[in-house]
């Protein structure tokens, strides 16, 4: 049997392990706690994670090419009502085979609604001749007593676009004639091709010869004229055709005044804008050539096959 002094040196072991056992719990309690108070918690990584992401998009966004801004629609389409988009034709676009072949690069993007005849463009042709008669033509502007005139191949004539448009010619010889196109030269005349009156030819080589290669670019001449505007004949309130003369560069539209804003008319190939329902007949003209410049022409009389002078002309360029 253990003696009263041995079971006293027991308990005092067990007190001993216990209490050891007790402080160590409370060590590493306050170790754990003095860990988990200095670390982050999951709150603050995440946070962390997603400022970071903020800021690595923020960074992407700033060197990130910015996309063009779409083209604005012009003032055109903007005041023209809905109801003319279904009365407007376009001419088909000529095939690539009818494309005149430039011999310098377009040297400008400052006439936006140039059709194939741009600007600063040279084209390469050969130049013909024939006989002018009286110098009126399937461009219709009537007779002229200046000479000075030409027919522009199908292709380049675009469906009338080229009438009344000036452009130099020039021969291999390095002689150069200004003229006015008033006429179209039907196939067998190739893209790029002038078809000069007598006149003009004479002044470039003998008529004897009767081909020889030229280039040719569009002017903008200075003149002292202005615009004249004419109704066809049997023009009226119900239908009318309408006629732009003596402008300084080529006309890309034309448009009439209605009860729902501008309208704009479609081309014949025999250089008239057509109102096939009479709408705005008779009433306010606004032109626009193929730098954009836009003329307003109020107070016209609807007076069929009359030249009517108006006091504007295009800027020239």
């Amino acid at each position: 049997m253990q003696t009263a002094r041995q079971a006293a040196r027991q308990r005092r072991r067990r007190h001993r392990l216990m209490l050891g056992t007790a402080v160590m719990t409370t060590v590493a309690g306050v170790l754990v706690y003095l860990v988990t108070s200095v670390l982050p918690g999951p709150e603050a990584e995440v946070g962390a994670d997603v400022t970071a992401l903020a800021t690595t998009r923020a960074g992407a966004a700033s060197t990130a090419p910015t996309s063009p801004a779409p083209p604005t629609q012009s003032s055109h389409a903007a005041e023209a009502p809905t109801a003319a988009a279904s009365t407007t034709t376009t001419a088909p676009q000529p095939s690539a085979k009818a494309t005149p072949q430039p011999a310098s690069t377009p040297g400008t993007t400052t006439a936006p609604s140039a059709g194939r005849i741009r600007p600063a463009t040279t084209y390469k042709g050969v130049a013909t001749a024939y006989a002018a008669a009286d110098g009126n033509g399937a461009c219709l502007f009537g007779p002229s007593d200046d000479l000075m005139i030409a027919a522009m191949n199908t292709a380049d004539y675009e469906s009338s676009r080229a009438c009344g448009a000036y452009v130099r010619v020039r021969a291999a010889s390095g002689a150069s004639i200004t003229v006015r196109i008033t006429n179209e030269c039907p196939s067998p005349c190739a893209p790029g091709q002038l078809d000069l009156s007598e006149q003009a030819f004479a002044k470039l080589a003998d008529l004897k010869v009767g081909r020889i290669p030229i280039t040719w670019n569009l002017l903008s001449p200075q003149t002292h004229s202005t615009i004249s505007l004419r109704y066809k004949t049997g023009s009226s309130t119900h239908w009318c055709g309408i006629q732009v003369i003596d402008h300084r560069n080529p006309v890309a539209r034309l448009e009439v005044r209605t009860a729902k804003g501008w309208r704009s008319l479609p081309r014949t190939a025999y250089n008239h804008f057509l109102s096939a329902d009479g709408s705005g007949c008779g009433g306010a003209i606004r032109i626009t050539d193929i730098y954009g410049e836009q003329l307003t022409v109020e107070g016209t009389a609807l007076l069929p096959n009359v030249a009517q002078r108006t006091r504007v002309q295009f800027a020239p360029h």
